[in-house]
């Protein structure tokens, strides 16, 4: 097996096919990448049995063969080659010889025989969505999805497509973010993918608006088409929590609110807070003022900023750290806070349209 190729080009696809690799594995060979020549065409494929991605780089050779070498030491070694073409082969005893001007590294590599087979793409749906479209609804609800395990399903995200509008949910219990925007599919479909997968899918979608990512869910998996790469993911099982439900209909007190503005003054609260003094941030909405006051062991601070505010006075409370996520990634200039109550959710939604809601629980204010 030998062919000889760009380094750049070589590179990029190891990188990207290794997002998908066991670090460690009782399986060896998922420690690596599945190398598959046929001519001109190298195919690289990393899986470690929940998510697989695979490409494919073009090559100048006549050749035709397969192994698996170590994904982090072949990486590396193509990162230091100096020359810009390399000359791979590998032998029949999968002795492996890189060479490029006067470098040459030797390795050894498998045999591909054992190397699972991924999912086969055998949905009959396809999703079109907009790559830069996705990019940012993954963006804007990725830090609301759960990190503890006691349910396993929230560690994901929910798609839900309905009358031609998909919308992205994602929530650990303390906030939730949604997402929507319209797309071309028709029919009703709910699925559930792992954020550990759309971390690495976000790293592979272009910010050209004619660039398109294709969606193949099935009953268990789904198969993201980007480009030159196939993302192949399994689902997550189970009843996603009702995201619609909780989110509030009946608000008395309205706030519009200038984003960055009110992101400075939160971060100014966030120097005297840390794990070991998680004191809330106590607002105070009135005659179209935002008063912010924070006491910790750290110290004190007592801030305020205009806004225009509609309704009853209203002071509740929240953790700094869970309002900041929002607002930080939305990209308007203001934003409108809505509010029912002290102790009920602060919604967070956009002046004009509904492409986001955002849920943000309140904490309890000690009294003063």
């Amino acid at each position: 097996m030998k062919f000889l190729c760009s380094k750049d080009g070589l590179y990029e696809a190891v990188i990207n096919v290794s997002k998908a690799v066991s670090e460690k594995s009782t399986m060896p060979s998922l420690e690596g990448i599945k190398f598959k020549l046929e001519n001109s065409l190298l195919e690289l494929t990393g899986y470690n049995l929940e998510m697989g991605i695979r490409t494919t780089v073009s090559v100048r050779s006549d050749d035709r063969g397969s192994c698996i070498i170590n994904a982090r030491l072949f990486s590396e070694m193509i990162k230091k080659m100096p020359e810009a073409d390399i000359l791979v082969e590998v032998s029949e005893s999968y002795q492996v010889t890189i060479s490029g001007g006067v470098t040459t590294y030797n390795l050894f590599a498998t045999g591909a025989e054992d190397y699972p087979e991924l999912p086969e793409k055998d949905s009959e749906i396809c999703i079109p969505v907009s790559q830069p479209v996705l990019k940012e609804m993954i963006n804007q609800t990725k830090f609301a999805v759960a990190t503890i395990d006691t349910k396993p399903i929230l560690k994901g995200e929910l798609f839900d497509i309905e009358n031609g509008r998909l919308t992205m949910a994602a929530i650990d219990g303390y906030r939730l973010a949604v997402r929507y925007e319209p797309v071309k599919y028709a029919e009703a479909i709910k699925f559930v993918v792992p954020a550990k997968t759309l971390g690495d899918v976000t790293a592979l979608l272009s910010e050209n608006d004619e660039e398109t990512v294709n969606l193949y869910p099935s009953k268990k998996h789904i198969i993201f088409e980007i480009g030159g790469y196939m993302v192949y993911s399994r689902l997550l099982e189970g009843e996603f929590h009702p995201y619609k439900s909780a989110i509030p209909t009946n608000t008395s007190t309205e706030v519009i609110v200038d984003r960055k503005e009110l992101i400075s003054t939160l971060e100014r609260a966030m120097l005297l807070i840390n794990e070991r003094t998680p004191s809330p941030v106590r607002c105070y909405f009135e005659n179209n003022l935002i008063k912010l006051n924070c006491s910790t062991a750290q110290g004190k601070i007592s801030d305020e900023i205009h806004a225009d505010v509609a309704g009853p006075v209203i002071e509740i409370g929240f953790k700094c750290k869970y309002l900041l996520d929002p607002l930080k990634v939305i990209d308007d200039d203001k934003v409108k806070l809505q509010m029912g109550g002290s102790l009920l959710p602060m919604k967070i939604v956009p002046c004009e349209g509904d492409r986001f809601t955002y849920l943000v629980l309140p904490v309890r204010l000690p009294k003063e």
